[in-house]
């Protein structure tokens, strides 16, 4: 089969063309189209042979997209109209024009895409917006799967639920059963086949992340840090799963010196500490990076105890008795710090000769980063959607 031709539309940092790489498809990207100027650096910086265009989808024509000649499209729309913490405008949302606009000219090309894979939010699946898709799609002819995966269906160590279509232009067909309902997890034929060798035991593919982000409050009692007893047994028990690898597989093997620049400052733990999801190395969870993270501190991701000699619950006791000093005295000894970006794109699939430019402050790389998505997951989602 001679190369597939990939257009590649909000593309971001490139994660969707490295989990292209990955899934060993034959093909080549032969346009990515983005107007984050930071996030056009970092994928020019990575991918310099590859054709950039720094525009709006809007501002290309039916002409523009048909001169590509385009066998597949890979694409994340903005999510910001679909998260659950946002006004969730959806369609009214004008960050929502430009994925209308491609709707509208996917049937009016010369030349239908063979292959379709979009990626979004979990909230996307009950839009508007969705809607609107899968309409199109039944217009073109399309077959396709809605999936909801998190990287814990492969074995690491992140809750990243996310919204999956994977489209297939006719006569082309699945090689496994399709629904109408959307799918949790991998679709079951192929599990075996996605899962990488390293995990160590083959995770369900009906994985906990979907219960884990969909958890109703239950009554209970508050524990030390603020938590239900029941968000205690929860972490404890995906600390116990053996299907996840440990975070530490994915953390940076630097001195402390370099990692003293993502220690919390004295302020955020006197403030903010019984709000945060704190893991240690040994741990196998950990919650989803946003692009607020290492600004805003809750519901943007956890935060690593870097002193394994410290006992937490010891470290947060009565802390109501203590005074501002005292306080920091005790919570200083779990030597809590933010995750770098480099280990924020380990846990999110990039490979290790993937790097930004030093130009880029910390800040705009954890925006960047949190607005990506996992590269294994989507890797393994090309692998089903070509095969």
């Amino acid at each position: 089969m001679e190369n597939l031709r990939v257009l590649e539309l909000y593309s971001g940092i490139g994660g969707m063309h490295y989990a292209l790489t990955e899934s060993g498809v034959a093909a080549k990207v032969v346009a990515a189209v983005d107007v984050n100027t930071t996030a056009n650096e970092i994928y020019k910086h990575n991918f310099p042979n590859t054709p950039l265009l720094a525009k709006t989808i809007e501002g290309m024509t039916l002409d523009d997209f048909n001169k590509l000649s385009f066998d597949m499209i890979l694409m994340s729309p903005p999510c910001q109209p679909f998260t659950r913490i946002g006004l969730q405008g959806d369609i009214s949302d004008p960050r929502t024009k430009s994925f209308l606009y491609i709707l509208d000219l996917l049937p009016r090309l010369i030349k239908l895409p063979r292959f379709i894979l979009l990626e979004n939010v979990k909230g996307f699946e009950t839009s508007s917006a969705r809607d609107s898709l899968v309409k199109t799609l039944k217009e073109c002819g399309y077959n396709y799967q809605e999936l909801m995966v998190s990287p814990t269906c492969l074995g690491m160590p992140n809750s990243r639920l996310r919204y999956f279509m994977i489209a297939k232009a006719p006569p082309g067909s699945f090689s496994f059963h399709t629904t109408s309902e959307i799918q949790e997890g991998f679709p079951h034929p192929a599990d075996k086949v996605l899962l990488e060798p390293s995990s160590p035991i083959s995770p369900s593919p009906t994985t906990t992340a979907y219960q884990e982000e969909n958890h109703k409050e239950d009554e209970g009692g508050i524990l030390y840090k603020l938590e239900r007893a029941q968000d205690a047994e929860r972490k404890s028990s995906q600390n116990r799963d053996q299907s996840l690898r440990q975070i530490r597989v994915y953390l940076e093997d630097q001195g402390e010196g370099e990692m003293e620049q993502y220690l919390l400052p004295p302020k955020t733990l006197l403030r903010y500490a019984l709000l945060m999801d704190i893991v240690r190395p040994t741990c196998r969870r950990s919650v989803c990076f946003t692009k607020g993270y290492g600004h805003y501190v809750e519901g943007t991701g956890s935060v690593l105890q870097s002193c394994m000699e410290t006992d937490m619950e010891a470290a947060f006791r009565s802390p109501e008795r203590l005074s501002d000093e005292e306080k920091l005295q005790q919570l200083s000894r779990l030597k809590l710090r933010y995750f770098s970006p480099r280990e924020i794109a380990n846990l999110m699939g990039f490979p290790k000769h993937f790097t930004i430019p030093k130009n880029i402050s910390t800040k705009q790389q954890y925006r960047v980063l949190g607005n990506s998505l996992n590269v294994h997951v989507v890797a393994r989602l090309i692998e089903l959607l070509v095969s």
